[in-house]
């Protein structure tokens, strides 16, 4: 795959590219050609240089305008977005301007800096975005040649739809379009055909937990001791780096607050920290200066965190497909990984998605400082309740006095052969 821009190469060598991944290839040589792109593949393989490539080889360095938009539907990704993109700038010969647009900074500051000069490459939350371009009016993206939607399934999740196609309609209509996602629900497929044109499609399945190199270990509480079981568990274990997922922001809270005071090399992330904190935390595991990082879903997903060697459940998400994105952030760049689960009784609906997985499922105690096996617990795998059996048909209806006049007719035969 070759680029026009021989800087590129360069920089692929300094962040060691042995070769593309699967929707790399398959995204990259359609989008070096201004099609409209479709790219469904799961977080971490490698969708953000997939679209960053080609918008890199596309810029001329010489405007001043905005030529490329990207989207995305949190903070952190979109910091993550400008860490990467900055890392391609740096090996320019030219400079470039990339901004980067999210909540908590000086609003007043980038209009002014924005009617002195516009950047060439924008990197922004839905929000921000439609603030700064359509009500302000003080970033021009109508000339804009590419505009990018990442991860679309959590802007759709956060009901960004609107504003995404309030921003579509003040670009170029003959602006390329990029749509990347985890997954493809109907609300996105009618987004897609009302927004793109012939959109050149690369879709990945999620590779299936079964398949990934991660043991998965369960770990019973009793009800309301999840965190005192979470402490035993934090005993034995020493993880290279192990994310902890809460299901609330106030466990997520809570969490990092006891492991803290417990002298952990701990950090946290959801959807309240502030612009500050967030890059702050970012920085830390970026350097490796915490060993737990303690997060919500939702605040957690769209990030690739590299390293990632342990995955901690503080109870199962009432969305199962939850724990599928929860589990596959360790496991990956062939290395193994293992996924604890702290449970109670009152997970037993989960458990039933578990079995449709096919994984196998270890149940452990934690013992004396030690980690044990132990037999399953039969009361949490229970078989899906049986079909209760069909309705006779009518042919085999049973009619009222039924044994009465079988009894009659018995007697009647008895006679009869008297």
């Amino acid at each position: 795959m070759k680029f026009k821009k021989t800087y590129l190469e360069t920089a692929l060598k300094d962040l060691g590219f042995a070769h593309f991944t699967e929707i790399q290839q398959a995204v990259i040589p359609k989008a070096l050609d201004k099609r409209d792109v479709i790219g469904v593949s799961e977080t971490g393989s490698g969708k953000s240089h997939a679209f960053l490539l080609p918008v890199f080889d596309h810029l001329d360095e010489h405007k001043t305008n905005v030529q490329a938009l990207i989207i995305a539907p949190t903070r952190e990704l979109a910091m993550q977005i400008e860490k990467m993109a900055k890392h391609l700038a740096s090996f320019s010969p030219l400079p470039i301007d990339i901004r980067t647009y999210s909540g908590g900074k000086d609003r007043l500051r980038e209009i002014e800096r924005l009617h002195k000069s516009q950047p060439q490459i924008v990197i922004g939350t839905p929000g921000k975005l439609y603030d700064l371009a359509i009500k302000e009016n003080a970033l021009k993206i109508y000339k804009t040649n590419t505009l990018i939607i990442d991860e679309a399934d959590m802007s759709l999740d956060q009901g960004f739809l609107p504003t995404l196609e309030a921003l579509i309609n003040i670009t170029d209509q003959k602006a390329q379009l990029m749509l990347f996602s985890a997954t493809m629900p109907k609300p996105l497929r009618d987004f897609v055909k009302k927004s793109m044109t012939h959109p050149h499609e690369a879709v990945f399945e999620q590779r299936r937990l079964e398949k990934l190199p991660i043991q998965h270990y369960f770990l019973k509480a009793s009800p309301d001791k999840e965190l005192m079981t979470l402490d035993r568990l934090l005993e034995v274990l020493n993880p290279y780096l192990s994310l902890i997922f809460a299901n609330t922001k106030e466990s997520v809270i809570e969490i990092y607050g006891i492991m803290k005071n417990a002298g952990y090399k701990v950090t946290m992330m959801h959807g309240d920290l502030s612009a500050r904190e967030r890059k702050q935390v970012l920085r830390d595991i970026e350097k490796l200066n915490v060993q737990y990082i303690v997060a919500s879903d939702i605040a957690s997903r769209g990030i690739d965190i590299e390293g990632i060697s342990h995955v901690i459940n503080v109870g199962l998400p009432r969305d199962m497909s939850f724990y599928i994105h929860r589990s596959g952030r360790t496991g990956r760049m062939g290395k193994s990984g293992d996924c604890y689960t702290i449970y109670t009784d009152r997970h037993h609906q989960q458990f039933k998605a578990l079995l449709k997985e096919n994984i196998p499922l270890n149940f452990i105690d934690v013992k004396n400082k030690e980690i044990i096996l132990k037999q399953k617990d039969q009361k949490m795998l229970k078989e899906m309740p049986k079909k209760k059996n069909p309705k006779p048909s009518k042919k085999e209806d049973v009619k009222p006095g039924y044994k009465k006049k079988h009894h009659q007719k018995q007697k009647q035969q008895k006679r009869r052969r008297r």
